[in-house]
């Protein structure tokens, strides 16, 4: 067994053929337990998750979307990302992030900069701030919904330039028939 273990680690090079040493080097190469990904990328995989056995108390931060089937005591922030309460997920909690969906019970305050959705079985008793919300029949909300409204930045405003209709030169005959006329318009100003 000693021997054979210490073969493994290091094996022994007294193969001459080419064919020999690779197959004996595959052999001999120690398997990894991690899963082969090949193709691994973040973007193919899912969501983050907590599981329904995991009881956290403390903060969360995450910086990819993130769900919750466990139990957590005290708060998650999700800058820019999506959080999913599980339907056995229950927070003690204040919330923030991009979006919020909720099938579990929620107990605290609640942000969310885009949108929340309260599912028909869901549970949430807290303030929420959010942009846009939907509230399925069924789930149970108890608290204050405050509607912010996201800030558009507005491009600065650049007069347009307005066309200037060419006009005769004034005669005397005109600037003397135009004088009552501009007395009228400054009466039908006011």
């Amino acid at each position: 067994m000693w021997n054979k273990r210490k073969e493994e680690e290091y094996p022994p090079k007294s193969s001459s053929t080419p064919a020999a040493s690779a197959s004996q080097s595959k052999e001999n190469t120690p398997m990894s337990t991690a899963p082969a990904s090949s193709h691994y990328s973040p973007e193919m995989r899912g969501p983050a998750v907590i599981g329904k056995s995991v009881m956290i108390k403390g903060q969360i931060f995450s910086r990819e979307d993130l769900t919750i089937d466990g139990e957590i005591d005290g708060s998650v922030e999700l800058q820019e990302h999506r959080l999913t309460v599980g339907p056995h997920g229950k927070l003690q909690a204040g919330v923030k992030a991009r979006e919020i969906v909720v099938l579990g019970t929620i107990h605290g305050n609640v942000e969310a900069s885009d949108k929340i959705d309260i599912r028909k079985d869901a549970k949430l008793v807290g303030d929420i701030k959010t942009a846009r919300i939907v509230i399925e029949d069924g789930a149970y909300f108890k608290g204050s919904i405050d509607i912010a409204r996201p800030e558009i930045s507005k491009p600065a405003a650049v007069p347009t330039p307005k066309p200037v209709a060419a006009t005769p030169a004034p005669t005397a005959n005109a600037a003397a028939a135009s004088a009552p006329s501009s007395a009228l318009s400054g009466e039908m100003k006011r």
